[in-house]
């Protein structure tokens, strides 16, 4: 009990520390904008948080916006903005009837305009208006999350599909001026991946397109193959960035809570890129290698995995790394892994993550469920259902990717 406590505690600490507020307030206190229209626009999990910070902060100066999150994200109305809730990580129609409102807002702006566009992770699927057909842009999305490819390699096809993504949302917004500020989700803060850039110069080519997508055997049309082989933009003229937020802060945050709950926290890095799987194994090995240690620890991780689909069940990338670790801690005395996403959400569910510790193996036989057939059938979910292993938090109103945690208890 102690463990899942310290688990609940280091998540709500980190989470509060990562809240977009104070950083989007901090962007714009102070900044000048020419004396025509400022339109606010806001996409991502994060847009409402992001939003309402902005609209606070900038009052009767804004001149109209909307803001496009996820289902279930918003928090209620803010004066002066059209609210919309849409498809992720799938578009769907409310995402291209909410972009298509925003492309309406931003057309025919003078160069005396100014969007103030707020971006955070989820964007992609959030924010768009393809070039190619919607069941086709569908499916695509599909192959994408189910084939292993990680957000950079989705992204870098991604864009080259959309008439928003990839800079082409600046480039429709001229002769006004683009303020962008940036919650990052993406290891490294590449501003032309995060929700596929729509306000920054693509820094992807046409060749690394073309071998991502024979990497992966991606289902293309003739017609998808030659847009797929168009030159996004290079080079924006119109366009000021500001990051205000990334996994860095939340692996900090995460290592304070710890910290003051008597561990010594590490973090080990804040770039995990691999298999869900491959890190739960690799948790439940240090695991294993620190059981003599006499000091409390914890050892942290930022970045965000990926689930390569072999199945039909439920879960996501938090939940499989998780479920992955408990037969490897099986039996550890005071020893607990979990990890979730900084958004509240993880994959298709409407749990954050995943939490084991050194019992729940032995939990998951007594209740006549394999914890390998689970994996094998990417059903995480129903798996640590059982062993009331799931991490529920609401969206959070923010996202900066996700954060997996050890916890050995002395």
């Amino acid at each position: 009990m102690r463990l899942r406590e310290d688990c609940d505690h280091i998540t709500a600490r980190a989470i509060e520390a990562v809240q977009p507020d104070t950083a989007v307030r901090r962007a714009l206190e102070g900044k000048t904008f020419a004396d025509g229209r400022v339109i606010l626009v806001a996409i991502g999990k994060a847009a409402w948080s992001m939003a309402n910070a902005a609209k606070q902060t900038l009052g009767d100066r804004v001149g109209g916006g909307l803001v496009i999150t996820k289902y279930g994200h918003a928090r209620g109305e803010i004066p002066g903005l059209a609210i919309y809730e849409a498809g992720h990580p799938v578009p769907d129609e409310n995402s291209f009837r909410a972009t298509e409102a925003a492309l309406q807002l931003t057309s025919g702006l003078s160069a005396a305009d100014t969007v103030v566009l707020l971006i955070s992770g989820g964007g992609s699927a959030l924010f768009e208006s393809p070039i190619i057909s919607a069941a086709e842009s569908a499916a695509l999305t599909g192959e994408l999350l189910a084939c292993g490819a990680n957000i950079v390699e989705m992204n870098t096809i991604r864009k080259r599909f959309s008439k928003v993504k990839g800079g082409r949302f600046a480039l429709h917004c001229l002769p006004a001026k683009v303020y962008s500020i940036v919650l990052s989700d993406i290891i490294g803060d590449p501003l032309d991946m995060i929700a596929s850039g729509p306000a920054y110069p693509d820094s992807s080519t046409v060749e690394n397109a073309v071998r991502i997508a024979d990497q992966y055997r991606l289902t293309l049309t003739d017609s998808m193959r030659a847009l797929l082989r168009v030159e996004t933009p290079k080079t924006l003229s119109n366009v000021e960035t500001v990051i205000t937020g990334s996994v860095r802060e939340l692996c900090l945050a995460a290592a304070q809570a710890a910290r003051d709950l008597g561990y010594d926290p590490l973090i080990l890095t804040d770039s995990l890129d691999c298999i869900a799987r491959e890190a739960g194994a690799f948790f439940a090995a240090l695991a294993r290698y620190h059981q003599h240690s006499e000091r409390s620890l914890a050892l942290i991780a930022g970045g965000e995995t990926v689930v390569r689909v072999q199945g039909n069940g439920l879960g996501g990338r938090n939940q499989e790394l998780a479920l992955a670790a408990a037969q490897g801690i099986r039996g550890l005395p005071g020893t607990a892994v979990f990890s979730l996403g900084s958004d509240g959400t993880d994959g298709p569910t409407d749990a954050a993550g995943g939490y084991v510790d050194g019992d729940t193996a032995g939990l998951l036989e007594a209740r006549g469920v394999d914890a390998y057939a689970a994996l094998q059938n990417n059903d995480a979910y129903h798996a640590l259902l059982a062993v009331e292993g799931l991490i529920v938090t609401g969206p959070t109103g923010t996202n900066v990717n996700d954060v997996s945690v050890l916890l050995i208890r002395r």
